[in-house]
């Protein structure tokens, strides 16, 4: 391979998780704003509910997103669906900066909000695995877990772009203000140039590595409903593999999501952090991730094996993350700073890996289904509504320490699941189409 073309299929694949979680990261962490603007109430603690809700209304259509999304992609083509669930996310952030605030027209601003949610989920459903597989697929053998890593180096990116922004936002304008609107349409301009450099993309056998035995896969010849959804074919062939896989992101996304989502509300609502001050923290933290989660990828082609790998981030952030939490709300602006940058860092090593590590345990026919499948069910799903309920668990419970035993719970689950999964990260790629 070329070292150009090699340079290409990276920023290609890379883009569009930037674009992905720039949009994702800037919902997010622009909360306080868009629940002032969309989602007004006398109850703060109400709002922040309505705008997280809209957050995993957004998830939630992600499994759907991959079982379409995965079936195109196993059937047309990696390339196909990267074009595709770009285009999607692209036209769906300009339509977020477009949207007429309540004031101007009521209910139905909410109402369109979530609308809008739901596309953005469907084509986050597809995109991350489609480019962690594509990736994968296209790498030596020898760099899997570091060409994997770029996907996340993408979301990474995406999240310290959205940060950056946000806290750019939160300092120079009030909350009533328009200019809140854009960093949405710079996200329009984002999703262009992902697609520009997408359109043009070479298949993804041109790169492959396979074994001197083995042939590339034709298209898959079964018939029946199984066949026609591969997300479904991989549930009935491998449920071990399924089942302890989405434990395994249920925990990941539950992590990620209140370490670098919900971590920064926190010190704002409940430590008296200001706005600013939380964000750039945030910021911090993406940064330090931006480092993190390719040297963490390269380590696990090098010497340590990525499940063990993860298995050890995991668990040190359940030993942490009670300690952590305690010290946002006694120490405020320099608590956070360690609270943020020490679990992002640890996020930061799953990051590296879990790319690779997912895409390894799933055969060439049923690769970005079955992975897409148990991604956004477990990130989704868990991931997506776990600022929602971190908020609802201090108000039931009355406990602000609550989240992290929410956070240690995940993090076990997530640390005792990657154990259980197979290591292939010194195996070819499995090339069968799982009939």
């Amino acid at each position: 391979m070329e070292i150009n073309s090699r340079t290409r299929v990276v920023l290609a694949a890379g883009i569009g998780n930037v674009v992905e979680w720039y949009d994702f990261g800037l919902y997010g962490l622009l909360a306080p704003v868009l629940a002032s603007i969309f989602f007004p109430s006398h109850d703060r603690m109400a709002a922040l509910l309505g705008v997280y809700g809209g957050f995993a209304v957004g998830f939630a259509m992600r499994p759907i997103g991959a079982i379409v999304l995965g079936r195109i992609g196993d059937h047309r083509g990696r390339q196909f669906v990267l074009v595709l669930s770009v285009v999607i996310m692209g036209v769906s952030t300009v339509a977020v900066g477009l949207l007429p605030s309540y004031a101007a027209i009521g209910i139905a601003a909410p109402i369109l909000l979530i609308a809008i949610r739901l596309f953005q989920g469907f084509s986050v459903g597809g995109e991350f695995v489609g480019s962690v597989t594509y990736l994968v697929e296209t790498a030596p053998e020898n760099r899997r877990g570091l060409a994997g890593s770029v996907a996340n180096l993408g979301a990474t990116v995406g999240m310290l772009l959205a940060a950056g922004a946000g806290a750019l936002t939160e300092a120079h304008v009030g909350v009533h203000s328009e200019v809140w609107r854009v960093p949405f349409f710079l996200g329009g301009v984002l999703a262009l140039v992902g697609f520009l450099l997408r359109r043009h993309l070479p298949p993804e056998e041109e790169f492959a590595h396979r074994s001197p035995e083995s042939e590339a896969p034709g298209p898959t010849q079964a018939t029946g409903f199984t066949a026609r959804w591969p997300a479904l074919k991989a549930f009935r062939v491998m449920p071990r593999t399924m089942i302890i896989a989405i434990l395994f992101t249920c925990g990941y996304g539950i992590s990620n999501y209140v370490t670098m989502v919900f971590l920064p509300t926190f010190g704002r609502e409940f430590a008296n952090v200001g706005e600013d001050s939380a964000l750039s923290i945030n910021t911090a933290g993406q940064a330090l991730a931006l480092i993190v989660v390719p040297l963490a990828g390269w380590i696990s082609d090098r010497w340590i094996r990525r499940r063990f790998f993860v298995a050890a981030a995991f668990a040190m952030q359940a030993a942490l993350a009670w300690e952590l939490f305690s010290l946002v709300l006694r120490s405020g602006v320099e608590g956070l700073w360690i609270a943020q940058m020490l679990l992002a860092g640890l996020l930061a090593v799953v990051m590296g890996n879990a790319p690779a590590m997912l895409a390894e345990q799933f055969p060439r026919g049923v690769r970005v289904s079955g992975h897409a499948l148990v991604l956004n069910v477990g990130i989704g799903i868990a991931g997506g509504t776990a600022p929602m309920i971190a908020v609802a668990l201090i108000r039931a419970t009355g406990n602000k320490q609550a989240p992290a035993l929410y956070l240690i719970a995940a993090c076990v689950v997530s640390s005792v699941a990657s154990l259980l999964l197979s290591d292939h990260s010194r195996e070819l790629l499995d090339d069968s189409n799982l009939s």
